[in-house]
């Protein structure tokens, strides 16, 4: 074997590893920029900035803006699932807890300063065609989070589970939308504790949530 012959696959990996660490550089910049100030505010020359990589990197591995804000909120919504998890895993076994427990959890991130809401609702304001892909992703996870929450409603005995888990929807849009209609920490995000509590033991049985 030749120098040169051994030489490629290590020049292979370093490429790919420089590919995959730009690729991380951009999706971290897109996801600040993109959260704080809007996706059709932030220009991809914005994103390159932030990331510190050039333009022709970022073409590299996103083939326009739309794959880069689709591969934003498919990390979003990995990071969405993850939080929802934790909630839960607080009470294993115990749906009904687990359900108060995410409201609570969500109640206390979307009372600091610097929470700027559901990505999910704040890109589908931007893109009004439900058939763009970024509308698709915020579709796909709305329907995971109503079937998650459905599951947890049926699980806690609830005589309607679809019913309830609409009700739970309804009310975690009102924090997301509270928290910047109202402000951090105001009156309708710290009483969805409470509302989540009636609704649960309204819907499940007369006995409290303990």
């Amino acid at each position: 074997m030749t120098q040169s012959e051994t030489s490629k696959p290590a020049s292979g990996r370093r490429a790919q590893t420089a590919g995959s660490e730009a690729q991380q550089h951009l999706l971290r910049a897109a996801a600040e920029l993109f959260y704080n100030e809007g996706v059709r505010a932030v220009g991809v020359d914005a994103v390159v900035e932030r990331a510190g990589v050039n333009k022709m990197s970022l073409y590299r591995q996103f083939s326009s803006k739309d794959d880069l804000v689709v591969a934003y909120l498919e990390q979003s919504d990995e990071r969405f699932f993850t939080r929802f998890d934790e909630s839960l895993a607080k009470y294993p076994g115990e749906p009904k807890k687990q359900l108060l427990q995410y409201i609570d959890d969500l109640s206390r991130r979307a009372s600091k300063d610097n929470y700027r809401g559901c990505p999910f609702v704040n890109v589908s304001a931007e893109f009004p065609d439900p058939s763009h892909p970024a509308r698709v992703c915020v579709l796909n996870n709305k329907t995971k989070l109503m079937q998650r929450l459905g599951e947890l409603c049926a699980a806690a005995g609830a005589r309607d589970p679809a019913q309830l888990a609409n009700g739970l929807a309804l009310l975690i849009e009102g924090i997301y939308a509270s928290s910047q209609t109202y402000g951090a920490g105001c009156g309708p995000i710290q009483v969805a504790p409470l509302v989540a509590r009636q609704l649960i033991e309204l819907a499940c049985s007369n006995a409290p949530v303990k």
